[in-house]
């Protein structure tokens, strides 16, 4: 049933796509005919026009000259294409300007007879130019005389071809969607195989691993096979193209992210077998011999309660991230002051560790629009990175300043430092510098992987430096907040 309601689902798509293909390309075709026929017939009318002003100027060149034809030359002009009379009434028409044509007369005024639009489209006149001429009347010394050019047989060619160019427009329109359908339907085939396979992909839950796997691999074929050799995609139809490129991309990321949650799955299911095997130890030896011995008892108890703490600490940052991945965290944003916040977190360190040096650098007041509990949270795990790897005694400065339209928040150590190949992977989530110190530290590799989180949604970025046995500087870049500043105590 699911396939077949698939296949009833692409048949219908490609017959929508088909209908809609067809009628866009009949009256893009309809409207490129009724263009290519107005051109040309503006461009007859043009013709005619030239031709017209050139033959009455070289005629009445020659009345100037020899005067009018005579009597006997009668004859000779009405079996040629023009006449020559005398008018009874002042010349009349219209007044063309002086154009850059050869001979033109710039004093006569001309009239156009054409045939009626009715005798133009009835078929069954053989004749439909009849009565067209050109007519330039003007004035001389002797009196007004006018020069007629019969134009019927021009005329009549040019409606004759014109009636046979407008039959074969529209028989073309008439058999337009059928001589189209198989074009259109095979151009759409590569769609139509897409279509299936992505709803084969979408119904594949019950299926084997083999199963899916050979289904992925023949959607790959369609991708970058089928388009390719099976269906030429010439340039005019490279969307196909970016269409499988983009479904293969949205394999890759489809399998990138199954992969990403199955590391990730498997390093917490890691990171909690440890202390829940602490826990299980220390239960036993008090199960064993805790029970009489009360220094075996309290060391028991301390055990399992900094195992459950840090137990508890992983759940927290584990669900944190989950939460950030399903864009369920909520992000305040109000004005605040970035120095006056890593002033704060410097007081409230030192009141909990003294074993460092601690300090603040703010250049001039830095305001930043962020959700300040979450930016806080960023800080202060930067500030426990810091306290995890410096040596006792060594400093740890938190500075402040703004620049190009940006706001830096660094946080400089002078701990252990990292290896150049290890810096594009600390905000990877479980990565650890340093493995043999794992238990020392008490990190759990999710710091600084929260701390990026952080910081990308609030449209920012980390800059690291760091040097083996120097120290390490990790800088936040945020945007300046706009309008006013906010004060710097």
């Amino acid at each position: 049933m699911a396939r077949k309601s698939a296949a009833k689902t692409t048949g219908r798509l490609r017959s929508s796509m088909l209908r809609q293909l067809n009628s866009r390309l009949f009256f893009r075709t309809l409207l490129s005919y009724i263009g290519m026929d107005i051109l040309l017939v503006v461009l007859f009318c043009c013709g005619v026009f030239v031709w017209a002003e050139i033959r009455c100027g070289t005629i009445f060149t020659l009345i100037e000259e020899n005067g009018l034809p005579t009597a006997e030359t009668d004859v000779w002009m009405d079996a040629g294409d023009y006449t020559v009379g005398e008018l009874d009434h002042a010349p009349r028409g219209l007044a063309l300007p002086d154009l850059p044509l050869p001979n033109q007369v710039a004093t006569g005024l001309r009239t156009v007879h054409l045939p009626s639009i009715g005798a133009i489209f009835q078929f069954w006149n053989l004749y439909p130019g009849e009565g067209a001429g050109y007519t330039m009347e003007f004035s001389l010394d002797s009196g007004a005389y006018s020069i007629t050019l019969q134009l019927d047989q021009g005329t009549t060619v040019a409606v004759f071809v014109l009636r046979v160019l407008l039959l074969v427009q529209l028989i073309s329109l008439i058999l337009f969607p059928f001589r189209n359908a198989k074009t259109i339907s095979r151009v759409l085939r590569p769609l139509h195989d897409l279509a299936e396979a992505a709803n084969r992909l979408k119904s594949a839950s019950g299926m084997s691993p083999e199963e899916l796997n050979t289904l992925t691999r023949t959607l790959n074929e369609i991708n970058e096979t089928h388009l390719d050799a099976r269906v030429p995609v010439p340039g005019s139809r490279s969307e196909l193209q970016v269409l499988a490129a983009s479904i293969n991309a949205m394999l890759d990321r489809i399998n990138n992210g199954y992969s990403a949650q199955m590391r990730f799955v498997s390093d917490a299911s890691h990171e909690l077998r440890t202390p829940i095997a602490v826990i299980q130890g220390y239960a036993s030896l008090l199960n064993r011999w805790g029970k009489d011995n009360p220094e075996t008892r309290q060391e028991a108890i301390d055990a399992i309660q900094a195992e459950a703490s840090a137990m508890k600490s992983l759940v927290e940052q584990l669900l944190f991230l989950a939460r950030g991945d399903n864009d369920s965290m909520r992000i305040s944003r109000e004005p605040f002051s970035l120095g006056e916040m890593a002033a704060e977190v410097v007081r409230e360190t030192m009141l909990i560790d003294d074993q460092h040096i601690f300090s603040a650098q703010v250049e001039a007041p830095v305001p930043v629009c962020a959700d300040l509990t979450l930016m806080k949270q960023a800080l202060r795990i930067l500030v426990d990175n810091s306290i995890k790897y410096t040596p006792p005694g060594g400093a740890i400065t938190l500075s402040v300043s703004a620049e190009g339209g940006r706001a830096r928040l660094s946080v400089q150590d002078e701990g252990q430092g990292m290896d150049a190949e290890a810096i594009p992977h600390i905000f990877d989530r479980f990565y650890r510098t340093d493995e043999s110190r794992t238990r020392q530290t008490g990190g759990t590799g999710l710091g600084l992987s929260i701390a990026k989180w952080i910081v990308e949604r609030h449209d920012g970025w980390f800059e690291v430096l760091s040097w083996k046995n120097v120290g390490t500087r990790i800088t936040i870049v945020l945007p300046l907040a706009e309008g006013d500043s906010v004060g710097v105590q």
